[in-house]
C-alpha cells in the first residue's frame, strides 16, 4: 500500500454491511471466463455456478466433458466479536475506499462428486510439474531476436521526450484558470485530458483536482472528474429536477 494513498471512509456513514466467503481458486478462475454484463452464477444459501461456466478448459486431459462442480453449499461462520472491512482500490485516484463492513463470514464448498474428484487430480497433476524446462537446441536461431542498437520506440520516446521536454509545475492560479476554462466546455474530463490541456504532472494535477473536484468511480460518467456543486457554472440533473 503507497503511503500517499488516501483513505475515502465514506462507507462508514452509510452503514454497509457485506458478506465475506471464501471460495475455491477454480470457482474464481471459471469466473474471469464470463463476460462483462453476464450472469456467472446465483446465490441463493448456495452457490450455484451458471451452466454457460462449468464447462473446464483442461489441458491434456483425456475426458473432455470434465465439468466442474455447479452446487456450492455455504458453510457460516461467525464474525467472533471481529471487526473486519473491505477495501477497494481506485488506482485513477490514488484512492483507498471502503466497501462495506463484514456482517457474515461463510466458506462456499462444492459438493464432492465423481467430477470433482477428477477435477482435484487434474489440479494435483497440474501443480507438480515444473515451471521452467530446459530444451537444448540443434542450431543456433538467427531468425528472431536479433540485436539491435536501439528499438524503435525507445527512439520514439525519446524524440517525444525532447519535443515536449518535462513538465513543470505552473503557477496554482493558473493551473486553475486553465481548468475552470475547459469545464466550461465540458462537463466531464478524464485525467488523460486535463493533464493534454494543461500540460502538468499527474501527481500535481490530480492534487488540485481532489480541492476543486470530485471523482466519478461507478455510474455513466466512471473515470471522470466534474467539479464540485460550489464551483460550477451550471446545474446538475438533480438540482435542476429540486428547482423546477
Amino acid at each position: 500500500m503507497s503511503e500517499k494513498m488516501e483513505v475515502d471512509l465514506t462507507g462508514v456513514k452509510q452503514s454497509k454491511g457485506v458478506w465475506l466467503v471464501k471460495v475455491p481458486k477454480y470457482l474464481s478462475q471459471q469466473w474471469d471466463k464470463a463476460a462483462e454484463k453476464g450472469e456467472c452464477g446465483c446465490v441463493h444459501i448456495s452457490f450455484y455456478l451458471s451452466d454457460e461456466l462449468i464447462a473446464l478448459d483442461a489441458v491434456g486431459e483425456n475426458d473432455a466433458s470434465l465439468e466442474v462442480p455447479k452446487d456450492h453449499p455455504f458453510t457460516m461462520h461467525p464474525v467472533g466479536g471481529q471487526t473486519m472491512a473491505v477495501f477497494i482500490t481506485v488506482f485513477v485516484v490514488d484512492e483507498i475506499s471502503l466497501e462495506g463492513m463484514v456482517v457474515h463470514r461463510a466458506e462456499c464448498r462444492p459438493v464432492v462428486t465423481d467430477s470433482y474428484m477428477k477435477l482435484k487430480k487434474l489440479q494435483i497433476k497440474e501443480s507438480i510439474k515444473p515451471q521452467r524446462l530446459s530444451q537444448q537446441l540443434e542450431r543456433a536461431v538467427t531468425t528472431i531476436f536479433k540485436p539491435v542498437a536501439n528499438h524503435d520506440f525507445n527512439m520514439e520516446y525519446e524524440k517525444k521526450k525532447k519535443t515536449e521536454g518535462k513538465m513543470v509545475r505552473a503557477e496554482r492560479q493558473l493551473v486553475l484558470d486553465m481548468l475552470f476554462s475547459a469545464f466550461e466546455k465540458h462537463q466531464y474530463y478524464n485525467i488523460k485530458a486535463l493533464v493534454d490541456i494543461t500540460k502538468q504532472p499527474v501527481t500535481y494535477l490530480k492534487e488540485i483536482m481532489r480541492e476543486i473536484g470530485t471523482y466519478n468511480s461507478k455510474g455513466v460518467h466512471k473515470s471522470t472528474w466534474e467539479l464540485k456543486p460550489e464551483y460550477r457554472h451550471y446545474q446538475s440533473d438533480e438540482e435542476e429536477m429540486q428547482t423546477t
